[in-house]
């Protein structure tokens, strides 16, 4: 219920804020009030809970109009020091003096966001005064510009462009779905500040001035162009009161930005744009997609309608126009952009496919257009209506956590909306618009007609087919290489002499001590003395005739179950490759006598989905045994049981004989997989670096990594031309699902109290007859070549991500503890500086991996070789050879301590304490664990960088762009490609 509050009433409102309305979203039980700063303008949404994990989030409409990245480098800048905090990196100094869940800042297409989370108060005070101060006051020092955005040095005399944002956006730009993305809205909207890339396009980056920074700066970051959201325990008031006693209170009126309406187009367009490809064989990597701009986000019935369209059209494999692309013989894909974006001022619609060919663009648009005409031309299912709706409800009751803090994912739900002056509750709590959306839906024609109208008839759609380009690639390099060369060649002595005198001020800054007493901090004492560790109940149920435990977690689902079979896996088969083949399978192909198109239909109605997956650990005190389990996983509302059995049905009658669907399945596996690996190069560098440091490593090198992906790219196109391969893979399939019944099992149910003794009842039910095949199978071992030489990959990319791996303990080990601080030491002190703010790297540090048993040093997006592995070794000289801060080991251990108390949702800290005990990772090891944490001392760091890092020779590991092959020979890597 919404309540409009005049100014006259009685109950306690901040005097320089005006209560425009109050509304309880029962859904998710939590009290909105709406408030307006009384001078400014200022919007400030409070989402009122019993949670104290806190939220705090400033937000500012960004409208760029070129792509120099101005919002972006402004965001990375604004956070280089302000007026009461004259240092030069506050942002990062106070991830390390916090105990945050959360801290980061977003640049998104037309706003610019800084949020965090914590749950402790004082820390809460602590970080909004840095946030509020770096918002409302920022320094903006033309050095720190220089270092985050973009900057010209000399280099043998020869100009060279630095930046981290410019590094970035090279490692963005390299991904082909960025690039489809910032392609398509070029032409999708040809007016408007979507038009442009807000975070920069690195061929336009080096045109942006610090005078435009700065009046950007000026023009947009005002409070009357602000919206706040905060979530918690704390009240309005109090954070009003901070609002404007650290901020607010100097602002006077101030211009506030509005969206505008897109030019409309007057007829579809089709455009062809290219990508970059470092390969010659070019067949099937092109993009085919089409995008209609539909109206405004403000028309919530509309927004609701669509959405129900998007999961008419695309929900699941059995939608017509999902179905259509994932079985039109052209593609192996569908693509990356898919179904309704809400979050503009205007919202967009998209279909497509990827793994195709140019010659394909008209029997693209001709078969989306049949699909879309026949769905028109009759009545929506109604059982097809009532399943999405299902959907959306378990979408809207469901508390997350577990990745992004609860609080901080509603404030971001509503944020596109508060931005655009629109209204973010109809957003939290959408039950009113499904009522407005049923009483439409008595028209059988409604979605129907909506389809007819916004895309069929709507003449703002277009076509983009975006080919591959292998030149592309050495093209922009050149541009590049010709821009510097030209600007050397104009440089005047005294250019030179300015461009050098800069260099050295921004090297002395960056070297130059911060003075630490300006900043608030939290400390030691203020950690809560115990590791809070979410308790469970042990059932019994009867499987087959054997007593099987039942893990039972009761925790406030807000209606939701989630249950889960948890089955230990065989080593051979945890081994084998074709076992995540498998996981691929399950829910996605038929079962018993449903085919897949029917399945996905069921599961859509029933549940929010069917998964199986694998949680796998290294041994705690034997890194040469993996401890496995195999998870199926489903989860629904509590009044909807028939996911119990589904989940059963899924498991233990999956249909291998559908061999269109499964060939399909996994052409879609490989595609995606290859679409996706510029923004994990890290990890994939870590995982080569450190493939030889335990089984679960090995494992994960031979069975996840990047030969992985060759591996199956090989089997699909054998699969695919080869009968008795293809036979020969379903038979392997056969054998691992028939070890897996055959396996020991245990289940899961995280509800609510009230619910569980009919849910425990209904797994009893379900489960308690399973068709076991007790033959005994073997399975194909297939070889593992294992080296520990050092290993590049070269990928599509326009950076590098480095990492140099030393052999670790187990995390048992008491020197494990010691590690993990260690790593959070040298990233702290002297990492960061070196690889990011010197580099000029997006990201870098170092890390102890409890699974691999490594010790790793990383970087990411990075635009050096073998100058980042020069800076790993140096941070272990850096931290024996010279004074040491006491400082440092307590911020150390507090971002260490904070990650490991950091809560999650409900059911995600019920299930994580679950897989914990799974893995022998009981509530006495994990409490040793954080204790011994706390008792590290400086002398243990140094003890064990000697033991660890100065006595071992580590292994090393680049993920690089395929120009660097002979660098890379010279450095002495083996060269690996992903074909």
């Amino acid at each position: 219920m919404t309540v409009d509050v005049s100014e006259s009433i009685t109950q306690t409102i901040h005097p320089a804020f005006q209560l425009l309305r109050q509304h309880h979203v029962e859904a998710l039980d939590i009290q909105v009030s709406e408030y307006k700063h009384k001078v400014t303008g200022a919007a400030h949404y409070h989402l009122a809970t019993t949670n104290d994990e806190n939220v705090f989030l400033v937000a500012f409409r960004t409208q760029p109009m070129d792509s120099k990245g101005t919002a972006h480098i402004l965001e990375h800048t604004a956070l280089c020091g302000s007026e009461k905090f004259p240092v030069r990196d506050p942002f990062f100094l106070m991830i390390r003096r916090s105990l945050n869940t959360f801290m980061n800042a977003f640049t998104a297409a037309d706003w610019t966001a800084y949020p965090f989370a914590t749950q402790n108060k004082k820390d809460f005070q602590n970080l909004l005064s840095v946030y509020l101060d770096a918002a409302f006051a920022a320094n903006l020092n033309p050095l720190d510009f220089a270092q985050e955005g973009i900057r010209i040095e000399l280099e043998n005399d020869q100009a060279v462009y630095k930046g981290v944002v410019f590094n970035e956006m090279k490692g963005a730009m390299s991904s082909p779905t960025d690039q489809l993305y910032h392609q398509l809205a070029y032409h999708l909207f040809p007016k408007t500040t979507y038009h442009y890339n807000s975070g920069g396009d690195p061929k336009d980056i080096p045109d942006l001035s610090y005078e435009q920074l700065v009046e950007f700066y000026k023009t947009h970051y005002h409070p009357s162009n602000a919206v706040f959201m905060t979530f918690g325990n704390q009240s309005a008031y109090e954070l009003q009161e901070q609002f404007e006693k650290l901020a607010l209170h100097k602002f006077s009126k101030g211009t506030t930005l509005y969206s505008q309406p897109e030019q409309r187009l007057t007829a579809p367009i089709e455009v062809t744009e290219s990508y970059a490809v470092d390969s010659e064989d070019l067949k099937d990597k092109t993009y085919h997609v089409m995008s209609w701009l539909l109206p405004e986000t403000s028309d919530i019935k509309l927004r609701l309608g669509m959405r129900l369209v998007e999961g008419i059209l695309l929900e699941n494999s059995a939608s017509p126009l999902r179905h259509y692309l994932e079985t039109c013989g052209y593609a192996q894909s569908t693509g990356p952009l898919m179904g309704v974006d809400d979050s503009n001022f205007e919202m967009t619609f998209y279909c497509g496919v990827q793994g195709s060919d140019a010659e394909h663009a008209e029997t693209f648009k001709n078969g989306v257009l049949n699909i879309l005409n026949e769905v028109a031309s009759k009545p929506i299912d109604t059982d097809l209506v009532e399943a999405i709706l299902h959907q959306i409800e378990l979408h809207q009751r469901e508390i997350n956590g577990d990745g992004t803090p609860y609080g901080l994912s509603l404030i971001l739900n509503g944020l596109g909306s508060a931005i655009h002056h629109n209204d973010p509750i109809h957003v939290w709590d959408v039950d009113g618009a499904i009522e407005q959306v049923k009483e439409e839906l008595k028209d059988p024609m409604w979605l129907s007609n909506l389809i007819q109208t916004h895309l069929l008839d709507n003449q703002h759609r277009v076509q983009m087919t975006l080919i591959p380009d292998a030149t592309k690639s050495i093209n922009e390099q050149q541009e590049e290489k010709d821009r510097l060369a030209e600007i050397t060649a104009n440089l005047t002595d005294a250019e030179k002499v300015e461009i050098r005198e800069k260099t050295e001020a921004l090297k002395q800054r960056q070297d130059t001590p911060d003075n630490l007493e300006l900043l608030p901090k939290v400390g030691l004492e203020d950690i809560p003395a115990e590791l809070q560790i979410v308790q469970g109940q042990l059932r019994e149920i009867i499987c087959n005739g054997l007593d099987t435990p039942l893990n039972l977690y009761h925790a406030g689902t807000n209606g939701i179950y989630y249950q889960q079979v948890l089955i230990q896996i065989p080593d051979e088969i945890v081994q084998s490759p074709y076992f995540n083949l498998l996981s691929i399978l399950m829910g996605e192909v038929g079962a018993d006598e449903y085919d897949y198109l029917e399945f996905q239909q069921i599961q859509t109605a029933v549940s929010g989905g069917l998964g199986m997956g694998a949680s796998l650990r290294s041994k705690v005190d034997d890194k040469d045994r993996i401890s496995a389990w195999l998870t199926l996983t489903t989860k629904s509302l509590t009044q909807k049981l028939d996911a119990i059995q589904l989940l059963k049905l899924a498991f233990e009658q999956l249909r291998f004989d559908e061999k269109d669907r499964i060939i399909e399945l996994l052409q879609q596996r490989k595609t995606r997989w290859h679409s996706r690996l510029s923004g994990s190069g890290h990890s994939y560098a870590m995982q080569a670096a450190s493939r030889q440091m335990s089984a679960l490593a090995r494992r994960d090198y031979h069975n996840t990594g990047l030969g992985a992906l060759n591996w199956l790219s090989e089997l699909v196109a054998k699969i695919d031309q080869d009968e008795a391969a293809y036979d020969a893979l379903i038979a392997e399939l056969q054998s691992i699902h028939r070890k897996l019944m055959q396996a020991p099992k245990q289940f899961l149910l995280v509800c609510e109290e009230h619910q569980s003794d009919r849910l425990v009842e209904e797994v009893q039910n379900v489960w308690d007859k399973l068709a076991v095949d007790k033959t005994a199978v073997a399975l194909t071992q297939l070889e593992q070549i294992n080296t520990n030489h050092d290993e590049a990959w070269l990928i599509q990319t326009n950076v590098q991500f480095c990492c140099a791996a030393y052999q670790a303990v187990d995390v048992a080990h008491p020197d494990a503890a010691s590690l993990m601080v260690l790593a959070a030491y040298l990233r702290n002190g002297f990492l960061h500086s070196a690889i990011r703010e010197k580099g000029g790297a997006y990201g870098g540090g170092a890390s102890y991996d409890g699974n691999a048993c490594s010790f790793r040093f990383y970087s990411y997006r990075d635009p050096r070789l073998a100058e980042t592995f020069s800076d790993f070794e140096a941070s272990v000289q850096w931290l024996l050879n010279t004074e040491q801060q006491a400082h440092q080991l307590e911020e150390a251990i507090l971002g260490l301590v904070a990650s490991m108390d950091k809560p999650g949702s409900p059911a995600g800290e019920a299930i994580t304490a679950c897989y914990a005990l799974l893995h022998a990772r009981t509530p006495k090891f994990r409490k040793t664990l954080r204790e011994r944490l706390l008792n590290v001392n400086l002398d243990d760091l140094k003890r064990v960088a000697k033991q660890y890092l100065l006595e071992q020779t580590p292994v090393k590991a680049v993920v690089a762009p395929f120009a660097k092959r002979d660098e890379l020979q010279k450095l002495g890597f083996k060269i690996q490609q992903v074909n």
